[in-house]
C-alpha cells in the first residue's frame, strides 16, 4: 500500500509538472505567461507568487472541502485565492519594489488565473491535504519553469542581459520585438511545440 501511495503521489506531481502541464497542455495562465516573461527576475517573482497561492489554497480548500457548501464553493475559492494574492502583492511592494512596479498590474491576475481556480475545483476539493500539496507543487513548478524558460530567451535577445547582468557583447543588436507582446507569443508557441513534440516522442517510445 505504501508503494502504491508513493507511485500515486509521483504521478500527481509529474502530471502537473509535465503530462498535464497547465500552460502547454491546458493553455491556462497564458496571459500572465506572456505579460511578465520579458525578464527572468519578473518571471521568477510571478512563479513564486503562483506557487505560494497554489500551496495556500490547497491547504485551506482540502482541509475545509467537507464543510464548504456546494452552492457557494466558487465564491469561496475566489475569496481564498484573493486573500493570498493580496499577501503576495504586499510582500512584493515591501521587499521587491522594482519587481512590484514591473509586474504589479499583473499580480492581481493571479486571482483569475484558471490554474489555481481549476485545481481548487477539480482537485483540492476532492482530495486530502497531502495529495493537494503535491499537486500544487507540481502545477506551480510546471508554470514557473515555463515562465523562466520563455524569459531567458526574451531577456537575452531583447535586452542582452540575464537577471540584469550583461551577457551578450556590446556589439549585439537587441531584438526589440522580444521585449514586446509579439515576441512573447512567438517564444511561447515554440516552447509549446517543443514540449508537445517531446511528450509525443516519449509516449511512442
Amino acid at each position: 500500500m505504501s508503494s502504491l501511495t508513493k507511485t500515486d503521489n509521483f504521478k500527481i506531481f509529474v502530471n502537473g509538472l509535465w503530462r498535464d502541464h497547465p500552460v502547454v497542455s491546458m493553455m491556462l495562465g497564458v496571459c500572465s505567461a506572456l505579460a511578465v516573461s520579458n525578464r527572468v527576475d519578473n518571471a521568477l517573482a510571478m512563479g513564486a507568487g503562483v506557487i505560494f497561492v497554489l500551496l495556500a489554497t490547497a491547504i485551506l480548500i482540502s482541509l475545509l472541502r467537507k464543510i464548504i457548501p456546494g452552492r457557494v464553493r466558487m465564491i469561496t475559492y475566489m475569496i481564498v485565492i484573493a486573500t493570498f494574492v493580496i499577501v503576495v502583492d504586499l510582500t512584493l511592494k515591501a521587499l521587491f519594489p522594482d519587481i512590484s512596479q514591473a509586474i504589479g498590474p499583473y499580480v492581481g491576475l493571479i486571482i483569475t488565473n484558471c490554474i489555481i481556480m481549476g485545481r481548487a475545483e477539480a482537485f483540492y476539493s476532492q482530495n486530502g491535504l497531502g495529495k493537494s500539496l503535491i499537486d500544487a507543487v507540481g502545477n506551480g513548478f510546471g508554470y514557473t519553469y515555463t515562465l523562466v524558460a520563455i524569459a531567458i530567451v526574451r531577456e537575452l535577445l531583447g535586452f542582452g542581459t540575464l537577471l540584469g547582468i550583461q551577457i551578450m557583447p556590446e556589439s549585439f543588436t537587441t531584438w526589440v520585438v522580444m521585449a514586446m507582446a509579439p515576441g512573447a507569443f512567438f517564444v511561447l508557441s515554440i516552447f509549446i511545440w517543443i514540449v508537445r513534440a517531446l511528450s509525443k516522442t516519449g509516449e511512442e517510445a
